[in-house]
C-alpha cells in the first residue's frame, strides 16, 4: 500500500511529511517556528522570525537571471486543530497520521494540515532546490493564519522588497484566484448572575454532532447545516413546550469552519422529560429530511441524562439568549449581482458558549464589498445588542480587489494552457486570503493565488488530490522562471 514517502514530486510530499510530524495548531507555533529556522540554516538558506512569528527566507538568483523581478512566495505555517469525535488527538504535541487512499492523502481522524502545509512544503522545495531557474526570491510564512490572519497583519512595510507576490493557498488546482472577500470577527457577550435549580427538574444533554462543517467561506453556499442554529430550533422548542431551562451550551470551536457539534445541558420538570426526548427525536427525522441531500449519514442528534446541574441561566437571560441565536443571519446573505455564481456576503454563526454565568457567541462575516460588509456587521451587532449584549468587532480585514490586467497572471495563464493543453480558471473566491492584507502592507504588488486540489479543508475528512499536486508544481516553477524583467 503507498505512502506518503512513495508520492511525486518528491520535492514537496518530502516536505509536507516532515510538517506533519511537527505540531503547529493556531496558537501554538513555536514548535513549527523553530523547526523552520533550522531547516534553514541546514540548508543554506537565509532565514530570519519577525516580530509577528512570520518566517521570512530569502534566496538569490540563479545566475544569469539576476535582472528579474524579486517573487515573494507567500503561505501560512498554521492549521485548523479538528478531530472526529474520541480520537483523543493533542495537536499541540502529536503529528499527523497520514494515509493514502486511492488518489487522495488523507489523515487518520483529524485534519491534515495540507492547508496551508503544501504551501510551506513548496516554500522549502524551492529554497532548497539547485536545479530551478529563477529570480531573485523572498518567502513570507506567516504565524496564525487561520485565527486572524495575525501574522500578515504584523507584516512590517520594508521587511520585504518583492513585487511579485504569489500567494501558495487556494484549493483547486487549474484555477488562478485574483481577488477575495474581507472579514470581520464579531463577539457578543454577556455576564449573567446564575439561578438555583429546580431540586425537582431532571437534566437532559442533547447532542449534535457528525455534520459536515467545512471552511465558512470555501463552503458557506453548499447549504450545510449548523450545529448552533440547529440546536436553537431545538431548544427554542423545548422551552415553549417543556418549560425547559438551559443550564449550558457549547457549540463549534474555530471561527472561520462551519460548527459540526453543538451540546446543551437542559433542565426539565420530571413529567415533562418523555415530551422532550419525543422533541428531540422529532428534530432529529425533521433535520435529516431538510439536510439529507448535503450532510453526511454520520450526523447524529440525540438526548442522554446527566446530573442535575446546580445552577442555570435566569429565564429572561435566556429567552433572550436563545432568541438572538435564532435570529442571527447564517449563511450566504448574498451573491455578487454581477457574478451570481460567487457568494458576496456570508456570516458563519461560528462559537457558542454559555456556561458559569457567562455566555459568548462569535461570528465571522465575510463580504467583498466594503458596505454591504459593514451593513452586515451592523445588523448582527443590533441582534445581540437587542439581548443585551455587548458587542465587540475585531481583526477587519479588507477584499483584495481583483486587477484583471495583471502581468503575472497573464503570463501563469499562458503557461497553464502550454503545458497541459486546457485554459485554467480565473476566479475570485469568498474566502480571506492574506493578499488583501499584505497587498496593504506593500502597495501596488501584483498578486495571484493558487494551489493543488484539496477537499474539506478544515474538517477531519480534509484531503490532497495527489495527481493534482505535480501539475501545480509544474506551474509554479515555470512560473519562476517567467517573473517579468525589473
Amino acid at each position: 500500500m503507498a505512502t506518503i514517502k512513495d508520492l511525486a514530486p518528491r520535492a514537496i510530499f518530502k516536505n509536507f511529511e516532515y510538517l506533519t510530524q511537527i505540531p503547529r495548531p493556531s496558537g501554538h507555533l513555536e514548535k513549527i517556528q523553530a523547526f523552520l529556522l533550522d531547516w534553514a540554516k541546514n540548508a543554506g538558506v537565509e532565514a530570519l522570525k519577525d516580530e509577528a512569528g512570520n518566517i521570512i527566507m530569502r534566496k538569490p538568483a540563479t545566475p544569469g537571471v539576476e535582472n528579474l523581478q524579486t517573487a515573494i512566495l507567500q503561505a501560512h505555517m498554521d492549521m485548523v486543530p479538528q478531530q472526529v469525535e474520541g480520537k483523543g488527538h493533542d495537536f499541540v504535541n502529536d503529528p499527523i497520521s497520514t494515509f493514502v487512499d486511492g488518489d487522495w492523502l488523507k489523515a487518520e481522524g483529524t485534519t491534515l494540515g495540507a492547508d496551508d502545509g503544501i504551501g510551506v512544503a513548496s516554500i522549502m522545495a524551492i529554497m532548497e532546490a539547485t536545479d530551478l531557474k529563477h529570480g531573485p526570491l523572498e518567502a513570507l510564512i506567516t504565524a496564525d493564519e487561520e485565527t486572524g490572519m495575525f501574522g500578515a497583519f504584523g507584516l512590517k512595510a520594508g521587511e520585504l522588497t518583492g513585487s511579485i507576490l504569489l500567494n501558495l493557498d487556494t484549493e483547486d488546482e487549474g484555477e488562478l484566484t485574483i481577488g477575495c472577500a474581507g472579514g470581520i470577527d464579531i463577539c457578543a457577550s454577556l455576564g449573567y448572575q446564575e439561578v438555583e435549580t429546580a431540586k425537582d427538574d431532571v437534566a437532559v444533554k442533547v447532542v449534535i454532532r457528525g455534520l459536515l462543517g467545512g471552511h465558512s467561506g470555501l463552503e458557506i453556499s453548499c447549504g450545510r447545516a449548523n450545529a448552533n442554529k440547529l440546536m436553537a430550533r431545538l431548544v427554542r422548542a423545548a422551552i415553549t413546550d417543556d418549560e425547559a431551562r438551559l443550564a449550558s451550551w457549547h457549540g463549534g470551536n474555530m471561527r472561520n469552519a462551519i460548527p459540526r457539534e453543538c451540546a446543551v445541558v437542559l433542565t426539565v420538570p420530571a413529567e415533562n422529560k418523555a415530551d422532550l426526548l419525543d422533541l428531540v427525536a422529532y428534530c432529529k427525522n425533521e433535520f435529516w429530511n431538510e439536510y439529507k441531500d448535503i450532510e453526511t449519514s454520520d450526523f447524529e442528534l440525540y438526548a442522554e441524562d446527566c446530573e442535575l446541574p446546580v445552577k442555570e441561566v435566569p429565564e429572561e437571560i435566556q429567552d433572550n439568549l436563545v432568541d438572538a441565536i435564532l435570529a442571527c443571519q447564517n449563511g450566504v446573505c448574498r451573491y455578487i449581482p454581477t457574478i451570481p455564481s460567487v457568494v458576496e456576503t456570508s456570516s458563519n454563526l461560528a462559537i457558542i458558549n454559555i456556561d458559569g454565568g457567562m455566555a459568548e457567541i462569535q461570528i465571522l462575516a465575510r463580504s467583498s464589498s466594503e458596505s454591504m460588509k459593514e451593513y452586515l456587521a451592523t445588523s448582527l451587532e443590533s441582534c445581540f445588542s437587542m439581548a443585551g449584549m455587548k458587542v465587540t468587532m475585531s481583526g477587519a480585514y479588507s477584499g483584495w480587489q481583483p486587477d484583471t490586467k495583471s502581468p503575472i497572471v497573464k503570463a501563469m495563464a499562458q503557461s497553464y494552457e502550454a503545458l497541459f493543453g486546457t485554459p485554467c480558471k480565473i476566479v475570485v473566491v469568498h474566502a480571506g486570503l492574506e493578499c488583501g492584507i499584505i497587498g496593504a502592507v506593500m502597495p501596488g504588488l501584483d498578486m495571484v493565488s493558487f494551489g493543488p486540489t484539496l477537499r474539506s479543508p478544515h474538517t477531519p475528512q480534509e484531503r490532497c488530490f495527489i495527481p493534482s499536486v505535480a501539475k501545480y508544481w509544474e506551474l509554479l516553477t515555470k512560473t519562476l522562471e517567467q517573473i517579468p524583467v525589473k
